[in-house]
């Protein structure tokens, strides 16, 4: 009868098939002693089969726990605050100051923790300091234009100075390339140790760019440069995209911008001046979404020398279109809003 039952079992090959063979064999009466003699697993794997069926009533195998965490939740939550409390501290401080909490664990484990709760390494991001009185602007000046639309925010003149500088040092570079290219003459960003630096100032609104001004080298930034420059290129600018109609100009609270005798002479021309700006806010500006695209497409075409570098930026200026504007000084509300919402602290821009 074990001969005419185990015959067909023999063909089995898979531990799952083994193991239920095995349970039924169990089942219908046959000791351990006489399924050994089938040879259809070695003994000691049939009478652990055999028990653990016993003992659970399945002949599904447990899962394996794996090894102990070194930590408990409660400890997993200390080294959260621990983290949270100096972001800037590297994996191996941690490990080190968790292990005077009684957690000896690696820096890799510490990782492995933080990245459980979400907390990943990554490049902290370059934002102008912010003062209490900062924040506090800030919040004055979103709520009072919290109401503000996109057509009314396509009223404002924005306008802002920019420096660019030769070799691609205006912004970073990502390159594709091959094992052993590094260092491959496509594949570097030149740099120079004092690259020329030419200094801009632009102005636009929905309606397109406006005028952009080169400062001369050895010129200082200060109001009687200001005054020409306002002259010069903001009023043809006005005229250009808004003529009889009313419109407002923004400026940042640059020393030059804030002296007596330019805010005398933008009251005398009847520019109405939005504000007041708070502090340390480019964020709020979308122009210095502009001068982040100009200065890649500038970069793109690699200069060498300053009156290239002068020639490429100007002939880059005209090219923005004013769909792309547009959509810059639409942001204005959502950015408005974000801001608010992040209680007047930074917001991607």
């Amino acid at each position: 009868m074990l001969e005419i039952i185990v015959l067909p079992l023999l063909t089995m090959v898979t531990c799952k098939e083994t193991r239920a063979a095995i349970i039924a064999l169990h089942k219908n009466g046959f000791t351990g002693k006489d399924i050994v003699a089938t040879k259809i697993a070695p003994k000691s794997t049939i009478y652990r089969f055999i028990k653990n069926f016993k003992e659970r009533g399945s002949i599904l195998v447990k899962k394996a726990s794996g090894r102990p965490r070194k930590s408990s939740k409660r400890q997993d939550r200390l080294l959260k605050r621990i983290q949270l409390r100096d972001r800037s501290a590297t994996s191996a401080e941690l490990a080190q100051e968790w292990q005077q909490a009684g957690v000896s664990a690696s820096a890799r484990t510490v990782r492995r923790r933080l990245l459980e709760d979400g907390l990943v390494s990554r490049r902290a991001a370059k934002k102008p300091l912010l003062s209490k009185k900062n924040i506090r602007d800030r919040l004055i000046f979103c709520r009072k234009y919290s109401e503000w639309t996109a057509e009314d925010w396509g009223k404002v003149i924005f306008s802002d100075e920019a420096p660019f500088r030769l070799f691609g040092a205006s912004g970073k570079r990502l390159v594709r390339r091959r094992k052993g290219e590094r260092y491959h003459q496509s594949c570097v960003m030149p740099t120079v140790k004092h690259p020329d630096t030419i200094h801009v100032w632009g102005c636009f609104s929905s309606k397109g760019v406006g005028s952009l001004t080169i400062l001369p080298k050895n010129t200082a930034m200060n109001k009687e440069w200001y005054q020409n420059t306002l002259q010069q290129q903001l009023l043809p600018t006005i005229q250009q995209q808004f003529g009889e109609e009313q419109c407002i100009f923004q400026h940042d609270g640059a020393p030059c911008h804030k002296a007596k005798v330019i805010t005398k002479w933008l009251g005398d021309q009847n520019v109405e001046i939005l504000g007041p700006w708070p502090g340390n806010s480019p964020d709020l500006n979308p122009i210095e979404n502009l001068w982040s695209i100009l200065k890649r497409r500038v970069d793109k075409q690699k200069p060498t020398n300053s009156d290239k570098l002068q020639e490429v930026i100007m002939k880059e200026w005209v090219a923005i279109s004013q769909d792309l504007a547009q959509k810059l000084i639409e942001s204005m509300p959502s950015q408005i809003a974000e801001v608010l919402k992040k209680k007047g602290q930074h917001c991607k821009y």
